[in-house]
């Protein structure tokens, strides 16, 4: 045994742009003990004294990740994923080595301080689970990976990626080793992004980073087929053939307190032009403003608009949904509005009930226009989900983090699952129960206005909320994924 290699604890590879960047992160290195070589990931050539540079194409590419594991000749590999500077807690680095060579974690990662213009501030991370798949994933910006297990990796990649290297790395990963999360916060990373929550949550959906989001499926389909989680496009057909509805669709609105949107939501239904009856159901959950002054000025005006009233008091929006889809006259198809978003037109209702009888599915999908509060255009646009397509929508639907909107349900299946009783994730969990065993139609158009403004649910959430959010999905993704490994006898 080479007791040279033994005495090597952690080799560093640090994304490297000039000298002026690097001082900081470098020092820092230094001042451990437990850190061997440092190597630069340059795409410039950059150097920096007593560093190896390696010349890379990119940080998140196949190609870089293999000259990664090459050079890993110690226990443990640190990789660091930012240009800015980097700054480890008091022993923050031999805490990491310790702790990941006790457990023999595949991959650790760390909570952290973030500085935004020069602004201090704590990021708790969450736990990483089976169904945490999703590309962005916030693992920080340091990630320690056992360099057997990441050599290990790399040997089982089989395609060669742009953009998902680092991503496909940290899947074949998992798949032999645990990700392990130190809720402890190690070092400080610099952040320059100062978007609000609710303006990066549709990064994913952007057309300009298509490219990207193609090669991530690809990685993530690959990894399902790998563990057993993949599900080949075959599903069960549907007879929309259940008598007793009154109405072939209703269109369902929760809401609580939404005096100022309301109208509009309303409107855009009543304007609806059909060859089918419809009525609107709207479900006040308990608003302490002039929602329900609002909701009765039209029931007293149309005999389609119907306002219904919780019989408890603990219903999030999925709760709110479940009255509604259980009310006796709710239509065939349950067609999802919120209160503060609009339809595009007076065609969108047809169009949807139509796709059900042409696509055959139990679920439907459609399209959204980005929009402000005055319904004026906003950045990315269109919203239409392509990365849902009919033969690998169900398996790329555990990265993504949503399916779309408007939403509709075949209401016999909807009463079956039954909607969970959260204010939030509850469409994706039902987007991936329903998409276990039934086909999920799309609509590519835009048949909705999303309209952002301050008083959204997810304008700019802190981040104990995110968190909060995003560990609700990844369990959701958790028990979906289990079920179908079950399926596939895993």
């Amino acid at each position: 045994m080479n007791n040279n290699i033994i005495m090597k604890k952690i080799n560093c590879f640090i994304p490297a742009q000039d000298a002026t960047q690097l001082k900081t992160t470098i020092e820092c290195l230094r001042q451990s003990s437990f850190v061997d070589t440092i190597y630069l990931l340059s795409t410039n050539g950059c150097t920096y004294p007593n560093c190896v540079t390696l010349s890379v194409d990119s940080l998140t590419s196949t190609k870089t990740i293999a000259q990664i594991a090459a050079h890993s000749n110690a226990e443990l590999s640190l990789i660091y994923t930012k240009y800015t500077p980097l700054e480890f807690g008091q022993y923050g680095i031999e805490r990491f080595y310790h702790l990941a060579t006790s457990a023999n974690a595949g991959l650790l990662y760390s909570d952290y301080y973030e500085l935004k213009n020069g602004i201090g501030s704590a990021v708790p991370t969450i736990d990483y689970q089976l169904g945490s798949l999703r590309d962005d994933f916030n693992f920080g910006s340091v990630l320690v990976y056992n360099a057997a297990e990441l050599k290990k990796a790399v040997e089982r990649m089989t395609v060669e990626y742009a953009f998902a290297g680092l991503y496909d790395l940290r899947l074949k990963v998992s798949q032999s080793a645990s990700i392990l999360r130190i809720n402890e916060f190690l070092y400080t990373e610099v952040e320059l992004d100062m978007r609000k929550s609710g303006e990066k949550q549709f990064d994913y959906v952007d057309p300009k980073n298509r490219a990207v989001q193609i090669e991530m499926e690809d990685a993530c389909t690959e990894h399902l087929k790998s563990i057993g989680g993949y599900l080949a496009p075959k599903f069960k057909s549907i007879q929309f053939d259940e008598e007793g509805f009154k109405y072939e669709a209703s269109v369902i609105i929760p809401v609580r307190n939404r005096e100022r949107t309301l109208e509009d939501a309303i409107k855009s239904v009543l304007k609806q032009q059909t060859n089918f009856p419809f009525n609107l159901l709207i479900v006040d959950n308990f608003s302490t403003d002039k929602t329900p002054e609002i909701i009765q000025k039209y029931v007293q005006q149309d005999s389609r608009v119907v306002h219904l009233i919780p019989n408890r008091t603990d219903l999030g929006i999925g709760g709110c949904w479940n009255v509604g889809v259980d009310y006796k006259d709710c239509g065939r198809f349950a067609v999802q509005l919120d209160s503060d978003d609009v339809y595009q037109d007076e065609h969108t209702l047809q169009t949807m009930v139509d796709a059900f009888y042409e696509q055959n599915c139990a679920m439907l999908v459609g399209s959204y226009t980005m929009t402000n509060g005055d319904m004026e255009v906003i950045a990315p646009g269109l919203i239409d989900h392509k990365e849902w397509t009919p033969d690998n929508g169900r398996n790329n639907a555990l990265r993504i983090n949503g399916l779309g909107a408007p939403r509709a349900f075949y209401t016999p299946l909807l009463r079956e699952i039954r909607v969970p009783n959260t204010s939030y994730g509850e469409d994706y969990a039902l987007g991936l129960r329903f998409s276990r065993d039934y086909q999920i139609g799309r609509i590519y158009q835009s048949l909705y206005l999303c309209r952002r403004w301050e008083g959204n649910s997810d304008a700019a959430l802190d981040i104990v909320k995110q968190n909060a959010n995003n560990l609700y999905k990844d369990k959701i993704r958790t028990f979906e994924l289990i079920a179908r490994m079950r399926m596939n006898g895993k």
